[in-house]
């Protein structure tokens, strides 16, 4: 923890986008009076210029070390306030965000009370959440790179031999004896009404042959497991034949 929360809370008008339907002062009103919140305000656009000066202004004059900002889909800003806070010498991860213009004043237009009292509670989380948030840092994760592409059919290959020619290693699992797919069921293609055969006999004696694919047939994925760049995945071989 970086030393006892001491929270600022910052509540954004967004032109009528908010305060059309939102009473952004009540809300604000109300965050003062929630555990650690040394600050609050509201402001027209808290994601202007002038908005971000004021959010480090305030860090510092306040002794902030976390910040809520009440404004709109954290989808849209919250990279743009979590590098705000950063340059005021917060860690970026320090801060939340409560949706208070999708959650709230979009979806609540014809109920500004039920809106406003919604808002209210969106920031109560919010700011609970905030006490809790710990400083982290980026990891750096090293990456094979390499593709694993299931079904060797048309559009397996095309997949392969694409990212191959973009200097990519490619792993190739077809659970047939052999690539091709439904296509090679096929006897021409439309409109052109060329040799499907012949077609597909070329691709597949490209992805053969390239360098950087590897094709592993008979084979079926049997489990992944992982995340987005570092995944582990476990081909399973078929036998080449079944007994009825």
């Amino acid at each position: 923890m970086n030393g006892e929360p001491r929270i600022g809370v910052f509540v954004c008008h967004c032109g009528k986008n908010i305060a059309g339907t939102v009473d952004a002062t009540k809300v604000d009103e109300y965050a003062k009076t929630l555990p650690s919140v040394m600050y609050s305000t509201h402001n027209l656009y808290t994601c202007s210029d002038a908005g971000q000066a004021e959010i480090k202004r305030i860090i510092k004059e306040h002794g902030l070390n976390r910040v809520v900002v009440a404004a709109c889909s954290p989808k849209m800003h919250e990279p743009t306030f979590r590098a705000c806070v950063s340059e005021a010498g917060l860690n970026p991860y320090l801060f939340e965000m409560a949706n208070i213009r999708e959650h709230c004043s979009w979806v609540h237009a014809r109920d500004p009370e039920g809106s406003t009292r919604k808002a209210m509670d969106l920031v109560k989380m919010a700011v609970a959440k905030a006490r809790l948030l710990e400083p982290l840092e980026p990891i750096i994760v090293p990456v094979e790179k390499t593709l694993l592409v299931i079904g060797g059919g048309i559009a397996g290959m095309r997949a392969a031999l694409d990212v191959a020619d973009s200097r990519y290693s490619v792993i190739l699992v077809e659970k047939n004896p052999g690539l091709g797919g439904k296509t090679m069921l096929l006897g021409k293609t439309f409109p052109a009404v060329d040799c499907t055969a012949c077609l597909v006999n070329e691709m597949v004696s490209r992805v053969l042959t390239h360098p950087r694919i590897r094709v592993l047939t008979l084979s079926v994925v049997a489990a992944v497991v992982g995340y987005v760049g570092y995944f582990m995945v476990t081909v399973r071989r078929k036998p080449s034949r079944v007994s009825e």
